[in-house]
């Protein structure tokens, strides 16, 4: 086995997403949920655009980042079937004598 650098992570995990813990006063959690509610985004989604818009405006967002994920469903896997809404089905009356 090879031994890592301090600051590098295996190929394998350097794609996928880190978690932290982030410590927030109350009001600033508050007004950043608001504003995330806003855009029609998670308070998460709205903390990466912003430090993703700073890093970008200071020169400092690499350029291998990967893109943020985009809202909604994920796309469906390619030879899946959709399946089509069926019609209401309408009881039909007897026929006879009324």
């Amino acid at each position: 086995m090879t031994e890592e650098s301090a600051g590098e992570a295996p190929r394998s995990r350097s794609r996928q997403r880190k978690q932290m813990l982030l410590r927030l006063d109350p009001a600033v959690h508050d007004a950043l949920a608001r504003w995330a509610s806003d855009e029609l985004r998670s308070a998460n989604a709205q903390i990466e655009f912003l430090l993703r818009r700073a890093l970008a405006e200071a020169g400092r967002l690499p350029g291998g980042a990967a893109p943020i994920a985009r809202r909604g469903r994920p796309p469906k896997a390619a030879g899946t079937e959709t399946r089509q809404p069926q019609e209401p089905h309408e009881p039909q009356e007897p026929e006879g004598d009324a």
